[in-house]
């Protein structure tokens, strides 16, 4: 693959102050007309030119991946690193971004061989630093203070790195581009000259990505088209998990989450998040049920909480809604009223998952319609009951998929209990060893936890 031309730049033959475009006077020594055109060298990465080839011969052999070492990273990606792969890792300023890469950066180095950190934000001393509090000293890791792109390339190509780390994207910058780090042109030039690295070199990439205010990734939108995989990292500062989610994956699923705990160390993972989920769970009061979620393959059991109470003075009613879709949480909450004849119209209305965690799927509307109303009666739910379902705008609740995953991993925990949509509740679901409740609509899910409540 043949590397672009570069582009044209301006020295000065008197002083050597270069520009990216002509200036009739030198702003470095003042000298009128000493700009010069030139084109700055790019090291080449292949020289040899393509062939095309038939699909038909292509090797169809899986992907040799590469472990991370951490398995809930692994998980997120598919099953590990791609060769020549680009993945690009957004977030929120101190979410953990940093510290996960050195981590993972630290336990494939221990595994596989050399890896080369790119720090272009923080210098080695920092580095260093956080190196060493959460553990990641492996000889065969290698750090590099660097914002030059082609810098950062050339010392790739002469490293040979089992794998490169770049933090950040938004930090590098090319001299022959122009604008300054982190400027859409300059963005969109360092990741393509990376990816051609990748490609070109058979050097799997991991970018650092910045976030804006809405959460999305900063920079053009062709960033996250020309990489392979776009991870995000998600979590409250303020509290302890942290949520990592694959928004693309050109090498596997974007339905798994990795779910890692902040500790002094650094980044730990969770391997069973539903118990660590449950461990503070208010077992007993009004207004809290637990909810049977899927994340890609993996079952989670997590607690939704609701309070209810009067709007005061007669005014405008509140709605905060935290964890959940707040457009699915006001429609469940108009079905509450016109269907099962809750007068929520005059209530103030709090709805959150603990945890920190966002539930993104329908099939937590039941356990949030549950928990609403389990508020509003001020009657506990069972302790020992799961609930999950989607609800429709008839008060009907329809079917979910991979329902008997959900009902093992409750059995598993320990609960006797489980409010399911009617078209789930087969004898496949049934062999789990769980009571399984069957329900068509949304009354009669109440009806179900209210009486088992009652017994």
């Amino acid at each position: 693959m043949a590397t672009r031309a570069a582009r044209t730049r301006f020295a000065c033959r008197e002083c050597g102050y270069e520009s990216p475009r002509w200036l009739g006077r030198c702003p470095s020594c003042q000298a009128w007309n000493s700009l010069e055109e030139f084109k700055p060298a790019v090291p080449a990465l292949v020289s040899s030119s393509p062939r095309p080839q038939t699909l038909a011969d292509v090797d169809r052999s899986p992907d040799a991946r590469a472990r991370t070492g951490l398995s809930e990273l692994d998980r997120v990606l598919g099953g590990g690193i791609v060769p020549g792969s680009v993945v690009l890792m957004g977030g929120e300023p101190g979410i953990g971004k940093s510290t996960l890469l050195l981590q993972a950066s630290h336990r494939f180095a221990e595994q596989h061989g050399p890896v080369l950190y790119v720090s272009a934000e923080e210098s080695i001393e920092q580095v260093a630093l956080r190196a060493r509090r959460v553990g990641a000293l492996s000889r065969a890791l290698s750090v590099l203070a660097e914002t030059d792109v082609d810098a950062v390339m050339t010392a790739a190509c002469a490293h040979r790195p089992k794998l490169l780390v770049v933090d950040s994207v938004q930090t590098v910058a090319a001299s022959d581009a122009e604008g300054p780090a982190g400027s859409l042109s300059q963005v969109r030039e360092c990741a393509a000259r990376l990816t051609r690295l990748a490609k070109a070199e058979g050097i799997p990439v991991l970018l650092v990505g910045h976030v804006n205010k809405q959460g999305l990734l900063a920079g053009p939108k062709v960033l996250e088209h020309s990489v392979d995989a776009v991870l995000y990292m998600e979590g409250e500062r303020h509290t302890q998990f942290r949520t990592l989610r694959c928004a693309k994956n050109r090498f596997g699923s974007t339905d798994e989450i990795g779910i890692f705990e902040m500790a002094e160390e650094g980044l730990r993972e969770v391997p069973n998040p539903s118990e660590l989920f449950l461990e503070e769970r208010a077992a007993g009061a009004a207004g809290t049920v637990i909810v049977a979620t899927l994340e890609g393959t993996r079952p989670l059991l997590v607690e939704v909480q609701a309070l209810v109470g009067p709007a005061p003075f007669g005014g405008t009613p509140r709605r905060q809604v935290s964890g959940v879709d707040y457009q699915r949480a006001a429609i469940i909450l108009a079905v509450l009223e016109r269907r099962c004849g809750l007068p929520l119209h005059s209530c103030d209305v709090f709805i959150n998952v603990a945890g920190g965690v966002r539930l993104l799927e329908p099939a937590a509307d039941l356990a949030v319609a549950v928990a609403v109303a389990s508020a509003h009666w001020d009657r506990p739910v069972d302790p020992g009951t799961v609930v999950f379902g989607e609800v429709g705008l008839a008060g009907e609740v329809r079917a979910t998929r991979r329902a008997e995953r959900r009902a093992q991993e409750a059995a598993k925990l320990g609960f006797r209990r489980c409010v399911l949509p009617r078209a789930n509740a087969s004898p496949v679901v049934l062999r789990t060893g769980i009571e399984c409740v069957g329900v068509a609509t949304v009354a009669e899910a109440l009806k179900a936890v209210d009486a088992a409540e009652r017994r």
